[in-house]
């Protein structure tokens, strides 16, 4: 362009540059059996570790086959599903003991829960000033950033930051688990405040009232929610606070973890992992597809032109033009994502509750045809489904919370899940993580400076 900058052109030569370097033929991780994203050809998993806190189930083995089954989520042995019919046979919230079981390896008794529940209120606070001088000091216009930022500045705030030993830890954590909350909302009120022009109001949780209920709390000017609202809010918490050690994010708090870092740096990195959107993000992109979908799909109830749109982002022709349909398919599940199904139940009260009945049709809709166009236009290794990011976006939207939050709120379950990982991998003393990469780069001569 004749009116590029100095800065311009360098940026365009040094991207070429990098984009010639960079790129390493397909056809070599093959010849070198390199197991792209640690995965095998059939997207299971390389085993880089073990772990007793959760398990992920997606099939079972027959004849020495894998052979797809619904899928199945443990929290330290138990099942999800009972954990959940559990508290809500009881009428209670779940996040808060579903917590404890992650963290410690058993249910809470009722004496157990109460003293759990009133130390993470008691933690529930954060520094003197410390929402003037660093929540609201230069907000972040993404809140995964805002909540990384006050992570690593708590590590100041911090007598004893650098001590790893597991009681440390312990501690750290459930402070972490407790204030998650308020960094999140608070961030997002700061930003709405300075980048929106919305009004500022701050306020502080609640004794006695559960982390999803002090969170709707919080981020409401008037403090106020239903009980269905509050109710669902906990079950997203407790389907989000731990699913495995191979994730991303839980991977990489092993893998900082094992360097020997601090909590907050190591945190930090779990949280720049699940910023992205093929990790935590992927609600907000589901959100934003279906928003493309109901202006494009002229009849919601024609299963036909359903598909049409959905071959139609196949295609690369519709909504971002990626290739993909957000919120269908997993890396381990195949048949079904059981935290979707435990999902689903309540999305449509709360759809027919908010008199969006209408929308919620057209996720069940797609959510049945999509694995099915998919089935035909990719070659599939195994079966896909929608996962629990197909729903939860669309329950935040109608629990009224800001796209900026989607994430944040996955942050808030999931630091009870990274926190036993880490207290896991210090438990173990195991080595510094550090898996091989191969050079396929040829050795070429020096040349000086006044000969190239």
């Amino acid at each position: 362009m004749a009116n590029q900058t100095l800065e311009e052109k360098l940026i365009e030569t040094y991207t070429n540059y990098a984009s010639e370097c960079s790129v390493i033929n397909n056809e070599l991780y093959a010849k070198y059996e390199v197991k792209r994203g640690l995965r095998d050809i059939s997207g299971r998993g390389v085993v880089a570790g073990l772990t007793e806190i959760s398990e992920v189930l997606a099939y079972v083995i027959e004849d020495d086959d894998l052979v797809p089954c619904e899928g199945k989520l443990y929290y330290r042995g138990i099942n999800i599903e009972k954990i959940v019919n559990g508290f809500l046979a009881d009428k209670r919230f779940g996040f808060e003991e579903t917590a404890f079981l992650i963290l410690f390896g058993h249910l809470p008794s009722k004496g157990e829960h109460s003293a759990f529940c009133e130390l993470l209120a008691n933690y529930a606070a954060l520094p003197e000033a410390f929402v003037r001088d660093t929540i609201m000091n230069a907000p972040s216009r993404d809140m995964m950033n805002s909540l990384e930022k006050s992570v690593l500045t708590l590590y100041s705030y911090d007598d004893d930051a650098d001590n790893t030993s597991i009681p440390n830890v312990i501690r750290q954590s459930l402070q972490l688990i407790a204030q998650f909350p308020l960094l999140s909302v608070y961030g997002y009120q700061s930003y709405a405040h300075f980048h929106q022009k919305k009004s500022l109001f701050i306020h502080a949780p609640q004794k006695g009232l559960s982390t999803a209920e002090n969170i709707l709390g919080m981020l409401r000017p008037e403090s106020s929610y239903t009980p269905l609202e509050a109710q669902i809010l906990d079950l997203a918490l407790t389907l989000h606070a731990e699913h495995g050690g191979g994730n991303n994010s839980t991977f990489a708090m092993h893998v900082v973890t094992s360097s020997g870092t601090d909590t907050y740096s190591a945190v930090a990195a779990a949280l720049s992992s699940l910023k992205g959107p093929r990790h935590g993000g992927a609600n907000v992109k589901v959100v934003r597809m279906f928003q493309d979908m109901q202006k494009t799909v002229r009849d919601w109830n024609d299963d036909d032109e359903i598909a049409s749109y959905i071959e139609k982002l196949l295609n690369k022709e519709a909504f971002d033009k990626e290739g993909l349909v957000y919120g269908i398919g997993h890396a381990v599940y195949s048949l079904s994502d059981p935290r979707a199904l435990i999902f689903q139940r309540f999305v449509e009260r709360l759809a027919n509750e908010k008199n969006r009945a209408k929308e919620y049709n057209l996720y069940a809709k797609t959510a049945i045809i999509a694995p099915e166009v998919i089935g035909k236009m990719r070659k599939m290794y195994k079966g896909v489904s929608a996962n629990v990011d197909f729903y939860s976006g669309f329950v935040y939207s109608m629990l009224d919370l800001p796209e900026e939050l989607f994430t944040p709120l996955f942050a808030v379950a999931r630091i009870a899940g990274w926190s036993a990982h880490r207290i896991e991998e210090i438990a173990n003393n195991g080595k510094i993580i550090r898996p091989a990469y191969k050079s396929v780069a040829k050795h070429i001569e020096y040349v000086p400076m006044d000969k190239r």
